[in-house]
C-alpha cells in the first residue's frame, strides 16, 4: 500500500513522525515502512517535501538487485558500438545482460587519462581534439553534471537503469528523488566500474579508437575502418557517437548515406551567486541547511519561437567544452553536494531550418556549420586560448550596470564583449525577450550580478540519422544510429535508454 504525506525540510529525517503522519493517514497498522518517492515543493511560500512511502503488514526484507550478467567472451554474436559514452556503455551492458558480445571503440581515452587533458583546458587553453569534455569514456555524460531526470518514461525501464548505476557505485538516493543527480564528482569513478564489468564478462572496449570509414554493400554496412588502419567486419554497428562527433556526421553525409538537419538550440550561460537564487526560489534571504541548492526551469514563447534554461546547474562550476582549436564552447557542471557558490544554466533559443538560408548549401549539415561559425566568432573576439566571451546581463539588455564585474566559476578567464557580436539577431533578441519574460517569473533574476557567457551551443545534435521502427537505418539495416548524436535522445537517462532499445532490437533480428 502506498501512502503520500508532507513534512517540513526539517523533518525530513524525522522517521518517527514519518510513522506517525501515515499512521494517522492509511489507519493501517504496519511493521515496516519503505521511502520510493522523494520530492520537494516550492511553489509556495511554506515548503515542504512530498513523500510516497510503502508500507507493509509483515517484516520487510529490501530485494538485492541482479543484474544478470553473462560470460560472453565466447559468445558466437557480437554489435560493434562507436562511442563509450552512456547510450554506448548501456547498449554494452544490455549485450553481456542477453548474451552478446559488446565490442565498444571510443576516439578518446580512458576517464583517468581524460582528467590530464580537461586541465590542459582549463589551465592553458589547449584543445585536445580526441580527448576533451565532449570525447572520452563516458562522453559528455561523465562531466555533465550527472542529472538523471527525463520525460521518456514510456520508451524503456527507468528503475532498470537507475539500478544499474547504484549497482555500479551511485548512491541509492536516485532511486527514489523525483530529479536524482550523481554529480560530476562521482560520475568517473562509477563510468570506471561499468567498464570493468563489460571487461569482466568477456565484452572489448577499445580507447584511442576513432571511426574513419565505413564501407557498404548491397543496402549492408559491412565493414568499418578504425583510425585510418585497422578494419572490422561488422554485423550490427551501433553509432553512439554523442552530438560533438561532427566528423562522424561529414563521413555518412560523404557516402550518401541518408542524414536529416535537426532543429536545435543555440544561447548563452548565465551565472548568478547561488545565493540570488535560493532567495527568488524560495522567498528565503538565508535556505539554510535542510534545504537543498535552488534551480529553476524557464520557458517563454514569442509566438515564432521559444527560448528556455537549459541543464540548470545548482552549486555549479562553468566549463570549457570545445572540441576544437580555434573555437568557444560552454556547459556546466555541478558536484553532488552542489556547493559551488554560483548557480549557472543555458539561456538557449530555438534554431530552425528557416532560419539557416546563408547555411542550406551545406544540406543536412547546415546547423553543423551554423554552430561552428558561432563558435568561432566567440574564439575571434578573445583570441586567447579558451578565454570567452562575457556580458553583463543588465548590459546586455541596455540597461545601467555596474563597472565592476561579478566573479566566474569559468576557469580559463573571460574577456567583457558585445555579445551582439557573437549572435545573428534572431537569437540576440529572442534571448532578450526571454530575460524580460523571465524576470516577470522570478523577479530579481535580472540581476547585477547576473553574468552571460557565450556561447552555449551544443544543447542537442543538430542532424538526425533516420531509423525505421527496427531501429536501424532505412537503407542499411546493419547500421543502428542511437543517442543523442543521432538524434534520439537528450542526456544520461534517455541516452541509455536507447542504447538499451537498439540492442534489443539486434537480439530480436538475431533470434529470427
Amino acid at each position: 500500500m502506498l501512502v503520500h504525506i508532507k513534512v517540513s525540510p526539517e523533518d525530513l529525517n524525522n522517521i518517527e513522525l514519518h510513522k506517525k503522519l501515515i499512521q494517522e493517514k492509511s489507519n493501517h497498522d504496519f511493521k515496516s515502512i519503505v521511502l520510493r518517492k522523494r520530492s520537494i515543493d516550492a511553489r509556495q511560500r511554506k515548503i515542504f517535501y512530498q513523500l510516497q512511502y510503502e508500507i507493509f503488514i509483515k517484516k520487510y526484507n529490501e530485494k538485492v538487485y541482479n543484474p544478470n550478467f553473462n560470460d560472453v567472451s565466447k559468445c558466437f554474436h557480437c554489435v560493434h558500438i562507436i562511442g563509450a559514452g552512456p547510450a554506448g556503455l548501456f547498449a554494452a551492458l544490455r549485450c553481456i545482460q542477453i548474451g552478446i558480445k559488446p565490442i565498444v571503440f571510443e576516439r578518446g581515452k580512458n576517464v583517468r587519462e581524460r582528467r590530464r587533458d580537461l586541465a590542459a583546458i582549463n589551465k592553458n587553453g589547449i584543445v585536445n581534439k580526441e580527448s576533451n569534455y565532449c570525447f572520452g569514456e563516458g562522453g559528455a555524460g561523465t562531466y555533465s553534471d550527472g542529472k538523471l531526470y527525463t520525460r521518456s518514461k514510456k520508451k524503456g525501464n527507468i528503475p532498470e537503469i537507475l539500478n544499474l548505476l547504484v549497482h555500479h557505485g551511485a548512491e541509492k538516493d536516485i532511486l527514489i528523488d523525483s530529479h536524482p543527480h550523481i554529480g560530476t564528482n562521482k560520475l568517473p569513478n562509477l563510468i570506471s566500474n561499468i567498464r570493468k564489468t563489460i571487461l569482466k564478462y568477456g565484452g572489448e572496449i577499445n580507447f584511442g579508437s576513432k571511426l574513419t570509414d565505413l564501407k557498404f554493400e548491397n543496402s549492408k554496412l559491412t565493414s568499418i575502418t578504425i583510425n585510418n588502419n585497422q578494419s572490422f567486419k561488422i554485423d550490427h554497428l551501433i553509432l553512439a557517437t554523442g552530438h560533438s562527433a561532427r566528423d562522424v556526421f561529414k563521413l555518412l553525409y560523404s557516402k550518401n548515406v541518408k542524414i536529416d538537419f535537426k532543429d536545435f538550440a543555440v544561447g548563452v550561460r548565465i551565472e548568478h551567486p547561488q545565493s540570488e537564487i535560493d532567495k527568488l526560489m524560495y522567498n528565503k534571504v538565508n535556505r539554510g541547511e535542510y534545504l537543498p541548492p535552488a534551480s529553476y526551469s524557464l520557458v517563454y514563447n514569442n509566438g515564432e519561437r521559444s527560448v528556455y534554461s537549459f541543464c540548470m546547474c545548482p552549486g555549479g562550476i562553468i566549463a570549457p567544452c570545445a572540441t576544437e582549436e580555434e573555437e568557444i564552447v560552454t556547459n556546466g557542471w555541478s558536484p553532488s553536494k552542489r556547493n559551488n557558490p554560483y548557480a549557472n544554466s543555458g539561456i538557449v533559443v530555438e534554431v530552425k531550418w528557416s532560419d539557416l538560408k546563408d547555411f542550406h548549401q551545406f544540406g543536412p549539415l547546415a546547423g553543423v556549420e551554423f554552430q561552428k561559425s558561432i563558435e568561432k566568432k566567440a574564439w575571434e573576439i578573445a583570441s586567447n586560448g579558451q578565454v570567452l566571451p562575457v556580458q553583463l546581463l543588465d548590459k546586455f539588455l541596455q540597461k545601467k550596470s555596474k563597472s565592476i564585474f561579478p566573479p566566474s566559476s569559468y576557469f580559463p578567464g573571460f574577456i567583457e564583449a558585445d555579445l551582439s557580436k557573437v549572435f545573428p539577431s534572431f537569437i540576440y533578441n529572442t534571448l532578450k525577450e526571454g530575460f524580460l519574460n523571465f524576470d516577470k517569473k522570478l523577479k530579481g533574476f535580472i540581476s547585477p550580478n547576473a553574468l552571460l557567457h557565450a556561447p552555449e551551443t551544443r544543447t542537442s545534435s543538430p542532424v538526425r540519422i533516420p531509423r525505421n521502427k527496427n531501429f536501424h537505418h532505412p537503407d542499411f539495416f546493419s547500421l543502428y544510429p542511437c543517442g543523442e548524436g543521432a538524434g534520439y535522445a537528450g542526456g544520461i537517462m534517455s541516452a541509455a535508454i536507447d542504447g538499451i532499445r537498439c540492442v534489443d532490437a539486434i537480439s530480436n533480428v538475431i533470434k529470427n
